[in-house]
């Protein structure tokens, strides 16, 4: 770990956020593709889909939670959060597996009770992980460092995950039958890579960054630290812009696969082309959004961001078939703003759980990770269910594609553009007056760091 003065290493910092590259390479095909596949190639309904997959989160509620109070009291030689990182691995690939490469026979239920078990890992793995990422520096500016690289190394899985039907488009795969030709073999290549990569990439975090085994353990029983949660007014502002940022996300994502097959009328493999460009111009963006939050703060980088994607959205209400390469340069240069997504949120819970640290004393950044965790999960489901049920209310039909009517593809059109972007306009303003910037955030952590070296001092004169 380091102090508020020191600097990580590039070479810490891409150690850490490796973990986070086959997460993203696995997610985002989710996101893209996943609703679409099972109602194209199963059958299955969209509202009954979209209320199932919202039903699936219940179990969150629980595991959540659960899981952010036992990493936090874990005492082992290895630390807090790396025992918890290693058990997920079996669950997380095992559910990312069976979701991604379903059985031919598969229905709704097989669906939600793959997904169950596949959250079941992602909670395991993704609130120690973050919360580690907390307790590596106590530095404002630093933590968006910590954010950023980890957000960097994300983008590039999300960029190869993209990349896979150009990749296997190449003659040689083509050649060797292994060329892709829809979103079924799109997603039986993420799982592969997935399978791979996850493990491979947890260990080297595990193995190239250093936790100092049980430091700042918390002994406040679950029930009562989240009262003390609650009563943090910088942080239910920034859990409830970040639940409605990530909502905003949901919503956009999985439209993307309707829209462009249905409204441009081309093929499901050209989907993949829109999203390469604007996931390498959100990493383009990082480095853009993290100077405009060392000059402005970062909840006003965020705002920013915010309000970049939103702006070029009407205009994919004037595009129709045939139009689309008109539609990528608006959405390379809309996406650059979501940049300022993938960083600074994440940078500013670390500072939230400082007045957390002020007043009780004690570290409990798992905890603090796994309420974000389930409010991500519930923005993400809800969003996809949100989505699916303004498709179902406009009569839009995934099985028909571009034969829906032409007041099906105009409803389309018009949830597509407008509803995420009511929710991030909407996200921006609450988060605009957020009270806790860089000076307030230096203050607390000197606040914290001297009641710990009192502590140090008296401890040291007991033992004398």
């Amino acid at each position: 770990m380091t102090d508020s003065a020191t600097r990580l290493k590039p070479r810490t910092l891409i150690a850490y956020g490796i973990s986070d590259l086959p997460v993203m390479l696995a997610n985002i095909p989710m996101m893209l593709y996943l609703n679409a596949f099972y109602a194209k190639d199963f059958g299955l309904d969209l509202v009954d889909m979209a209320n199932m997959l919202l039903f699936a989160r219940v179990f969150d509620l629980i595991t959540d939670p659960l899981v952010g109070y036992l990493s936090d009291h874990t005492k082992t030689r290895w630390g807090r959060r790396k025992p918890w990182m290693v058990a997920s691995l079996p669950v997380l690939v095992l559910g990312l597996y069976q979701v991604l490469v379903p059985s031919p026979d598969a229905d709704l239920w097989y669906l939600v009770g793959w997904m169950i078990v596949m959250q079941l890992g992602w909670t395991m793995l993704m609130i120690p992980y973050y919360a580690w990422g907390a307790e590596l520096s106590k530095n404002y500016d630093e933590r968006t460092r910590i954010a950023g690289w980890r957000a960097g190394m994300g983008s590039v899985g999300q960029l190869i995950a993209i990349a896979f039907p150009f990749i296997f488009g190449l003659p040689l795969f083509v050649d060797m039958g292994w060329g892709l030709t829809g979103f079924a073999d799109i997603l039986r290549v993420t799982a592969y890579a997935a399978v791979i990569l996850v493990p491979l990439c947890v260990f080297t975090t595990i193995w190239r960054v250093k936790e100092a085994p049980n430091a700042g353990g918390s002994a406040m029983e679950m029930m009562d630290g989240l009262k003390v949660m609650a009563k943090n007014g910088s942080f239910r502002w920034l859990v409830i812009t970040f639940m409605l940022s990530s909502l905003g996300l949901a919503v956009m994502m999985p439209m993307n696969a309707f829209y462009v097959t249905a409204v441009l009328d081309v093929p499901q493999m050209l989907v993949p082309t829109v999203m390469f460009f604007g996931t390498f111009a959100g990493l383009l963006g990082l480095p853009f959004w993290m100077a405009i939050s060392k000059r402005f703060g970062k909840h006003r980088a965020w705002i920013g961001g915010l309000l970049f994607v939103t702006a070029f959205s009407p205009m994919y209400l004037f595009l129709g078939p045939g139009d689309f390469w008109y539609m990528v340069p608006f959405a390379v240069i809309s996406a650059f703003g979501t940049g300022s997504f993938m960083a600074l949120p994440n940078a500013m819970k670390a500072d939230v759980i400082d007045i957390d640290t002020a007043r009780t004393g004690e570290n409990r950044a798992a905890m603090f990770f796994s309420a974000w965790s389930l409010t991500s999960k519930a923005a993400s489901s809800l969003g996809g269910s949100l989505g699916l049920w303004a498709l179902a209310l406009v009569g839009f039909d995934a099985t028909l594609g571009p034969a829906n009517s032409a007041d099906a593809l105009m409803g389309l059109k018009l949830v597509y553009v407008f509803l995420p972007a009511i929710i991030f306009v909407t996200a921006g303003i609450i988060i605009w007056k957020y009270p806790l910037n860089k000076e307030r955030q230096e203050r607390i952590r000197a606040a914290i760091d001297r009641r710990q070296e009192r502590c140090t001092q008296a401890a040291v004169q007991l033992a004398e």
